[in-house]
């Protein structure tokens, strides 16, 4: 059985167009830590500034830790720490957005 989980981020003013070309095309080396970690799916929508990502994790605090030391991952958030607002380092017990809702 796997998490669903719901993030929210933001990016810095102007970085639209950037974040968009970042994601155009992960590295295969990303992709493939993702997938270690325990990550089945990973989507984001973008309204403005404002990200929304939905990432379908076996443990989402497993995937967190994993990721907390591997190399891509570091270099991949450095690369975001340009783009966003507010940087994740990957510390602390985040769970995402709760959720407060479902259609049934």
């Amino acid at each position: 059985m796997s998490q669903k989980i719901a993030l929210h981020t933001r990016l810095k003013p102007g970085k639209e167009a950037e974040y968009d070309a970042v994601h155009a095309h992960i590295s295969d080396e990303l992709d493939a830590a993702l997938r270690t970690a325990g990550v089945t799916a990973w989507n984001i929508w973008r309204s403005g500034r404002e990200l929304f990502h939905v990432v379908e994790v076996a443990d989402y605090q497993a995937m967190r830790k994993e990721l907390a030391t591997d190399p891509v991952n570091i270099e991949w958030q450095a690369v975001m720490s340009e783009l966003l607002e507010v940087e994740d380092d990957y510390s602390g017990d985040d769970m995402g957005l709760a959720q407060v809702w479902e259609l049934p």
